[in-house]
């Protein structure tokens, strides 16, 4: 991949989603259908920790004033009854970073634990798409840099996405940089191309990508928008912000994230490097009001309802049909 600026930042943020992939696809192995049926989820909390262990390590190794906001802290692992699990997780990191102490890594995945705006600062998400990861479907590590209140680089890693909508290829990561475009690259670190939204202008051409999980985002509104957009394609339902790197790449042109309850705030992790990938590849991102996201309020989007990414070019028409269905009356 290439960019112009920010070259430093984009090596180190490629190179710990890559590691932290290696460790989360080594995890989601070991997940089993009998794991499934007892509702374990102690594989997406190793490999949540062991991704947060090495992103932030990464990061502070190469910026070390940079605050990360991250979704995990030590806490919880420092418990005694927590034992097993903390083994696991420092067997795992130790697999990527070999010599890695207890300490070490607990501090590592204590780095992630700023909350305040700064004028530079990253989030993480260290796994996006829990439910997914479990069922070995989507889920992703997310990566964003934040200047001055604007995303600035974005690294989205997506290990089990194919590489393009016509390929059998698993395994991708999206990097944007402000005002450079968006590119992909397969995990092994070749095939490097542009991304680009779809062309596609006609709502009723239009293609939704949602969330599994209705919890996520209100599926009964969705459902309504679709219909006032007059939409007759088929939902594509998958977990993680691969919905965002689904519409970057124009495999969609939707994605919504609408309000399942009043007074409900976005966490900055799960929507940063989504939103550089699409935008830089040339689609729009805003709230349901269409309002930009304002990443200046700490770990939450408090200013902001909802979350509307599009291919740019229906944008407008998506704003209206909320509003003309009710949905952006109701939340407040």
């Amino acid at each position: 991949m290439h960019f112009d600026s920010y070259k430093k930042e984009v090596e180190v943020a490629l190179a710990a989603v890559l590691e932290a992939a290696s460790l989360c696809q080594k995890v989601q192995a070991t997940v089993s259908p009998k794991m499934m049926e007892k509702k374990d989820r102690s594989p997406v909390t190793v490999a949540d920790f062991g991704s947060q262990a090495l992103v932030c390590r990464a990061i502070n190794e190469a910026f070390p004033d940079d605050p990360v906001i991250g979704e995990e802290d030590s806490h919880e692992l420092r418990k005694p009854e927590k034992a097993d699990l903390l083994a696991k997780v420092v067997s795992h990191v130790r697999v990527e970073r070999e010599g890695a102490t207890t300490e070490n890594i607990l501090h590592w995945i204590d780095i992630g634990g700023a909350s305040k705006y700064a004028k530079r600062l990253w989030t993480l998400d260290p796994i996006d798409g829990t439910k997914g990861f479990l069922r070995k479907e989507q889920y992703a590590i997310a990566l964003g840099l934040i200047e001055n209140g604007k995303v600035v680089v974005a690294a989205l890693c997506c290990p089990n996405l194919s590489t393009g909508s016509d390929s059998s290829e698993t395994g991708v990561v999206f990097c944007a940089v402000r005002g450079e475009g968006t590119q992909s690259m397969n995990l092994g670190g070749t095939s490097a191309s542009s991304v680009a939204v779809s062309t596609i202008s006609s709502t009723a051409k239009a293609r939704f990508c949602e969330s599994v999980e209705s919890g996520h985002s209100s599926h009964g509104d969705a459902a309504a928008v679709a219909e006032a957009l007059g939409i007759q394609e088929d939902s594509v339902r998958l977990d993680s912000q691969a919905k965002y790197a689904i519409v970057a790449r124009g495999d969609a042109e939707i994605y919504m994230r609408l309000p399942t309850r009043p007074g409900y705030v976005e966490k900055i992790w799960d929507h940063a490097a989504g939103m550089l990938v699409i935008e830089e590849a040339g689609g729009k991102v805003t709230d349901i009001h269409g309002n930009h996201l304002d990443f200046t309020h700490g770990i939450g989007l408090a200013k902001n309802n909802g979350v509307i990414a599009t291919n740019g070019l229906v944008h407008s028409d998506v704003l209206a049909a909320l509003s003309k269905t009710g949905v952006t009356e109701r939340v407040v």
